[in-house]
C-alpha cells in the first residue's frame, strides 16, 4: 500500500531546505527524474522487488495507484510531499503541470525483469 508522507522541511529567509533520508528499505541505489511530460501518462507498471519514492520538486502531477485491493489517486503538488510506492503498487503518473520535474528515488538498480506491466483487475467488476 502506498504511503504519502510530508518531508522534513526547514524554512528561512534564505530559502527552503527539504530533506529525504531513511525513507526506502536498503537505502537509495537509483535516482531519476521525469520532465517535459505535460499531456503524457508515465509508469503503468509495478515491481517484484523495487520500492520507489516520488517527489514533485517542481510543478505537480497525479499518481493513480492500485495495490491489488485498493485504488487511490494522490496529488503530488508540493516538494514537501513524498509518495512511497511498494513493489505491489501498480501505478501511473499523469496530469503533469507545465515545467513539472518528478524526482524518483529507488532502492534497487534498474532490472528489466523486475517490472510487471499487467494491471490488476478493476475492483467491483
Amino acid at each position: 500500500m502506498p504511503k504519502l508522507i510530508l518531508l522534513e522541511t526547514f524554512l528561512s529567509d534564505k530559502g527552503s531546505l527539504t530533506v529525504l533520508e531513511k525513507i526506502l528499505p536498503e537505502g537509495i541505489k537509483r535516482i531519476f527524474y521525469i520532465y517535459n511530460a505535460e499531456n503524457q501518462v508515465r509508469g503503468g507498471h509495478r515491481h517484484k522487488l523495487t520500492y520507489n519514492a516520488l517527489v514533485c520538486v517542481s510543478g505537480s502531477c497525479k499518481v493513480y495507484n492500485h495495490d491489488g485491493e485498493k485504488e487511490e489517486i494522490f496529488d503530488l503538488d508540493s516538494p514537501e510531499k513524498c509518495l512511497l510506492v511498494e513493489p505491489k503498487d501498480w501505478h501511473t503518473m499523469y496530469d503533469f503541470s507545465k515545467n513539472t520535474v518528478l524526482l524518483v528515488l529507488s532502492n534497487r538498480f534498474y532490472e528489466k525483469e523486475d517490472y510487471i506491466y499487467e494491471k490488476y483487475p478493476k475492483i467491483g467488476v
